[in-house]
């Protein structure tokens, strides 16, 4: 009987053994751990009675919805840069531009006296569908005004669900009544490509805008294209270009790229080392390559052109990049809401990180790097680059530094040589905008005779814009000073001519204008006839630096 008992009270004791040991291992694990666990808790707890305290004893009414989420971005400030919180309205509108299109009217427009006025239609969209065309003017959608909206306001009031219609009130030259038109709204385009065309018998140029969903397939199509006119070597400009997504980034300079070789890296506190490496499956590993950065290319495109320099297979030229080296990871909320916490940092074949510095809770200096660069002179001389970093090496043994964006092999300044105060003045105070803008509309239907952009630009230039653009900023206050007009008589005619083409025909056209005078990329063209692209591993001393 007694040994039955025993066995009847075994199971008890054994499950209280098992209890026992998990209460005393949390208290040792709490314990060991600083108590880290009590802390966050303990942290919420505060969070939150201060919110209930708010809503129970403050002296006014609070939206306490409100109020979290106008604290969201203030606690991840105290981060990094880069970690941010979207609200759930803007969250989807914070993608588009990487998802590849959107659902909406497919017109671009701009404000001009207070009003929207299309400047081009996208081909085979809804609006092209139903008669709207460029110059038209957005009085009204479904009923809402739009006239004295800021540009934001208008898109909103244009975008809508796929296959939903709005009916448009239109204003347009001619006609003394407004016209209705009603658009089915359909999915419109969004291009990460800005050009892609022939420069010369032999070089392509590839202009990419970001590094979106549809980025890697637009370039490889664009590649394909290209290879076909006869591509024997390649731009890709990458200026101004703010990011994106890495795997696109990966999947690109794996194009250029042989078997084995590391593109980036990742590491964080609580993300391990992943390394990324091409496959040797690249269509264009031979393709003499230079890549054209600035102070606005940033992440994803720093990705790409560390990945092309590290591994010297390729020049970079232009001037230093922007310098953001972090991986930021979505964590979306049940209500939409995003935020975009930083988890890990980048690292380019090399070993270097490029973010450059910052410090955490006090963004000021970090948001007006750009703005110090320029003050320093910077952006003129390659003297002026601060490389207080440390120094890494390519594959051949080239020396790079870390800790602020990538410096180029080739550094090229911004021409300032044909700036005046009254070129200045004149940018400065939007005349040259409402200039070109003017020239454009009153003139639409000529200007869109020309079947190419090298037609629309001769002939813009035997017009003397800048002589008749000195005529209409002086009616609008700016006084004409004819030594400096002569002195940047190019400058304007580049900027009034390109202005103009850009409002009637495409981006390509646009671009391939202003390359004609870009020094940087007139740079690259000459490296590449040169045969003078693929980096040189450095000789004697450089060679032996520690």
């Amino acid at each position: 009987m007694k040994n039955n008992n025993n066995s009847r009270f075994t199971p008890i004791l054994m499950a209280l053994s098992v209890i026992l040991g998990i209460l005393i291992g949390t208290f040792y694990a709490n314990h060991f751990a600083g108590n880290r666990l009590s802390i966050i808790s303990t942290g919420n707890n505060k969070i939150n009675y201060l919110l209930q305290m708010i809503d129970n004893n403050y002296v006014d009414t609070v939206d306490m919805n409100d109020l979290v989420e106008q604290a969201m971005p203030q606690i991840l400030s105290e981060l990094d840069p880069h970690s941010s919180y979207i609200g759930a309205q803007d969250a989807e509108a914070a993608n588009e531009d990487l998802k590849g299109s959107f659902s909406g009217v497919g017109i671009s427009f701009s404000m001009q006296n207070d009003t929207a006025t299309i400047m081009s239609i996208v081909k085979g969209g809804p609006s092209e569908k139903v008669g709207i065309l460029p110059g038209d003017r957005i009085v009204s959608a479904n009923g809402v005004s739009l006239v004295g909206l800021d540009a934001d306001s208008v898109k909103k009031n244009l975008k809508g669900e796929k296959n939903s219609k709005v009916k448009l009130d239109i204003s347009r030259r001619g006609h003394k009544d407004l016209l209705e038109f009603t658009v089915v709204r359909g999915d419109v385009p969004i291009n990460s490509l800005d050009a892609a065309y022939m420069i010369d018998r032999q070089t392509g140029y590839v202009c990419v805008k970001t590094f979106g969903d549809k980025t890697y397939e637009e370039f490889m199509v664009a590649l394909a294209k290209l290879n076909v006119q006869g591509m024997k070597n390649l731009i890709v400009d990458l200026r101004g270009n703010r990011g994106g997504y890495m795997h696109i980034a990966i999947q690109m300079a794996n194009e250029f790229l042989s078997k084995g070789r590391l593109i980036v890296y990742t590491q964080g506190r609580k993300s391990p080392r992943e390394e990324y490496r091409s496959d040797g499956l690249g269509s264009f590993q031979q393709l003499p390559l230079v890549v054209l950065v600035d102070e606005g290319s940033a992440s994803a495109s720093e990705i790409f052109a560390g990945a092309i320099q590290d591994n010297d297979r390729g020049t970079i030229m232009g001037r230093r990049s922007f310098g953001k080296g972090l991986v930021q990871q979505p964590m979306e909320f049940k209500d939409g809401s995003v935020v975009r916490l930083t988890i890990a940092r980048y690292y380019s074949p090399s070993g270097r990180c490029i973010q450059k510095p910052y410090e955490q809770g006090h963004g000021e200096d970090y948001e007006n790097d750009l703005i110090a660069r320029y003050e320093r002179g910077e952006y003129f001389t390659a003297d002026s680059i601060k490389q207080d970093g440390n120094a890494f090496k390519t594959t051949l043994g080239r020396t790079v530094y870390d800790g602020g964006g990538i410096t180029p092999d080739i550094f090229v300044p911004e021409d300032t040589s044909k700036v005046t105060s009254y070129y200045k003045e004149a940018v400065f105070n939007g005349y040259v905008r409402q200039f070109t803008f003017k020239y454009s509309d009153t003139n639409r239907q000529k200007l869109m005779s020309f079947k190419t952009g090298a037609q629309l630009a001769a002939y813009l230039k035997a017009q003397h814009l800048p002589e008749q653009f000195a005529a209409f900023a002086e009616d609008l206050g700016l006084h004409r000073r004819n030594i400096m007009l002569s002195h940047s008589y190019s400058l304007f005619e580049r900027t009034l001519v390109g202005g103009v083409i850009y409002n009637i025909r495409e981006m390509e056209d646009y671009l391939e204008y202003l390359n004609k005078t870009d020094q940087t990329v007139q740079k690259a063209l000459q490296i590449l006839r040169d045969g003078n692209s693929f980096p040189s591993a450095p000789s004697g001393e450089e060679a032996n630096e520690a």
